[in-house]
């Protein structure tokens, strides 16, 4: 018998998110271990009269060996199927389901950023032409990770998911992204942090469960050259399998000119070196999910915890206005909830990851 959370996961995603109608072509990518969601959401498209239903199996094995061993011509080869094939594709549907967390770790970083620079093209396409939305299946690995049984992470991830009304959600968020597209300069402050960045001019989206599932955040881009200031990082950044910790970011005319970690710092600037604008911050987003209070190192669910925001380095959304083009997105999770300030120009709108008016 299929587990009742599953089929209402499945809903969310087609009905919801992707939202799945007749004649629409639809990829369901996900983890072989993710196979009873997939399934769940495939009989969901054919219900709803999508003509063209694919389904396409991973597992970290193939992306471990390919980095390994794939010779210089195969790093750089653009898939030429898999664009022709993205280009006919009405949504996009991705469920991630790690069974090992740490694949890529000792993977070389950049042969990482030059296959993610190859596939830009074909990213772009989905993330600007099509309806997609990427959400996760709970697993053994992810629930060590974030220092939980299986049963325990089934019933987080679940109930991240399921136990929200998407559209009630969107409502609410709804008066802090108008109060973020009237407000020109935004100042985070707290332990060893005190940076102001503006973002006048920009705009902001509310993200409501469309493109990610759980959601529960607003967010908006960076004036290129403005982030002044410090921050250090009060949970670990992650990229690619590797952790970085207490990673601390110098800012000056909007570039990360310092870039420091007390783990793996050599490829934190590698990483930063990527490209012109991996320095520069290409989002900013406020965490509004309170439901979500944990930490459980997955920036799907992290960077939604009320009472914390993101910054990312490199490339920014169009829709936000973001000028930023970069090969690298990543996401950093500073925690307000211990003596943390978030100011929206002389006002105070956050203390300790509480609002004090919206």
């Amino acid at each position: 018998m299929v587990d009742p959370r599953i089929q209402k996961q499945a809903d969310i995603l087609v009905n919801h998110s992707a939202k799945v109608k007749k004649g629409d072509s639809v990829i369901i990518s996900g983890d072989i271990i993710s196979k009873p969601l997939i399934f769940e959401i495939y009989k969901l498209c054919i219900k709803n009269g999508a003509i063209d239903v694919a389904t396409k199996f991973d597992a970290y094995e193939f992306g471990e060996y390919f980095f390994k061993n794939a010779n210089d011509n195969q790093l750089h080869f653009f898939p030429k199927l898999d664009f022709e094939e993205i280009k006919q594709t009405d949504c996009y549907i991705r469920i991630a389901a790690p069974v090992n967390t740490k694949a890529l770790s000792n993977v070389d970083a950049d042969k990482i950023s030059q296959r993610i620079k190859v596939l830009e093209p074909i990213s772009n396409y989905r993330v600007e032409h099509t309806r997609w939305v990427i959400t996760r299946f709970p697993t053994d690995a992810q629930a060590q990770e974030a220092d939980m049984s299986l049963s325990e992470y089934e019933d987080f991830v679940f109930g991240a998911i399921n136990d929200v009304d998407w559209k009630k959600k969107w409502l609410e968020q709804e008066k802090l992204r108008k109060l973020v597209d009237v407000t020109k300069t935004v100042r985070i402050v707290g332990r060893q942090t005190d940076l102001t960045i503006s973002i006048k001019g920009r705009k902001s989206e509310n993200a409501g469960g469309e493109f990610n599932m759980p959601d529960g955040e607003v967010f908006t881009s960076a004036v290129e050259d403005s982030a002044e200031g410090y921050i250090r990082y009060s949970f670990p950044a992650l990229y690619m399998g590797r952790e970085f910790q207490n990673v601390s970011l110098v800012f000056k005319n909007g570039k990360v000119v310092k870039a420091t970690a007390s783990k793996n710092e050599s490829d934190l600037n590698r990483i930063l070196n990527m490209d012109r604008g991996a320095r520069y911050i290409g989002e900013l987003g406020i965490g509004n999910n309170f439901s979500i209070t944990k930490f459980t190192k997955d920036i799907l669910f992290d960077e939604k915890i009320g009472g914390t925001i993101h910054i990312a380095l490199g490339r920014g959304y169009k829709e936000t206005l973001s000028k930023n083009k970069s090969n690298l997105h990543w996401d950093m999770i500073y925690d307000l909830r211990t003596d943390g300030q978030l100011w929206f120009d002389q006002r105070l709108v956050q203390k300790n990851g509480k609002w004090l008016s919206l």
